[in-house]
């Protein structure tokens, strides 16, 4: 096995077979920087789907067979020897060789978004599988923490069967995480509004914490404590058409991922991937403007981060019009959502211009 930077310094007391564990966790480590930016092997070969995810599958489950093996003999008195610990490390480390392998095998032209599931994938394997020899040689015999180590690296594996096949379905997969993403963010912001108190549920369980508390009117510390705690008139007008912005966000996450689902092709991998990349922003966007509208509540802030969203959602939209998974875009829904996103955008600019010119 290639030799690495142990992830702490070597400790005289440790027995051999520990000490083995310790250096087979660095190793392992020094493995995850490659993966993360590695690329795909160059091959004159054909690329045989069917094969690639029966490989995938059996490295899985060749990287579950060795994690069990290691955690059941090290979860028990004696340790094993120095030299049986070299081969179940040897073991260990082939077993993450070949799931790397198998993840490089995985071509550009399959699609950036299903590579980037399939790496998810594998890092998970890997950085679980290090985890667990990191707790083994820390925590040898049994103890919760080698369980949970090894629960991780099972589950890791296990997901592998349920990774979407190809673009398409990997595209949707994405689409729909964002959707429920954007969807929660919804209905925070909807009931922090609904409450008028956006730290409603927080102060309420304070005050009937601190009722007998001698008539103690201190501060709680960390804790809002003043009327810049509460949403003004202004800032509750403004929020209407940053809600409804919100909404329109969560309309356009769910129109394009019906677009692909019905329309969009396998082969065309580039146009999925670059309608994935630009709804990815979205989430972020919204989370963004979500956290500025709690007070106090920043105006011009909020401009901006309505602003950016707003770009990010027409990015989004004119992409997907572009795209082969809108057939028809002058008569697609596209338009109006546009218009509907630009008339939440004009109000944010009508009710936030006073203090702009400021």
């Amino acid at each position: 096995m290639a030799s690495a930077a142990a992830p702490a310094a070597a400790d005289s007391t440790l027995p051999p077979a520990l000490e083995q564990l310790r250096h087979l966790a660095g190793e392992l480590r020094f493995l995850l920087p490659g993966v993360r930016v590695g690329e795909a092997r160059e091959t004159t070969k054909e690329f045989d789907r069917e094969t690639f995810w029966r490989r995938f599958r059996e490295a899985a489950m060749a990287v579950s067979r060795a994690a069990t093996t290691l955690t059941e003999v090290f979860s028990r008195l004696p340790l094993p020897s120095p030299q049986e610990t070299q081969k179940f490390s040897e073991q260990v480390h082939a077993s993450i060789k070949a799931i790397i392998a198998v993840y490089y095998s995985l071509p550009k032209d399959q699609g950036i978004t299903l590579r980037k599931l399939v790496r998810s994938a594998t890092l998970d394997i890997v950085d679980g599988m290090a985890q667990l020899v990191e707790v083994l040689y820390i925590t040898p015999t049994q103890s919760p923490e080698n369980l949970i180590s090894y629960n991780s690296v099972w589950e890791a594996c296990q997901q592998v069967p349920r990774i979407p096949r190809d673009n398409k379905a990997a595209a949707l997969s994405v689409l729909t995480k964002s959707v429920d993403l954007v969807k929660d963010a919804h209905e925070e912001m909807e009931q922090a509004v609904e409450e008028c108190d956006p730290y409603y549920g927080l102060l309420s369980d304070i005050e009937e914490d601190n009722s007998d508390n001698h008539g103690d009117e201190e501060d709680i510390l960390g804790c809002p404590s003043n009327r810049d705690s509460y949403w003004s008139e202004e800032d509750q007008e403004l929020i209407i058409p940053c809600l409804a912005l919100v909404r329109a966000s969560k309309a356009c996450l769910k129109k394009i991922r019906l677009s692909v689902a019905e329309n969009g092709k396998k082969d065309q991998v580039a146009q999925l991937d670059d309608i994935v990349d630009i709804s990815d922003e979205i989430s972020p966007s919204v989370d963004d403007l979500a956290l500025s509208i709690y007070p106090p509540v920043c105006h011009p802030t909020v401009r901006i981060n309505c602003a950016k969203l707003v770009s990010v959602l027409k990015k989004a939209l004119e992409i997907t019009k572009a795209s082969h998974v809108t057939p028809q875009p002058e008569d697609s829904w596209i338009p109006l959502l546009i218009n509907a996103v630009d008339h939440c955008m004009n109000r944010i600019k009508e009710l936030t211009q006073h203090e702009v010119e400021l």
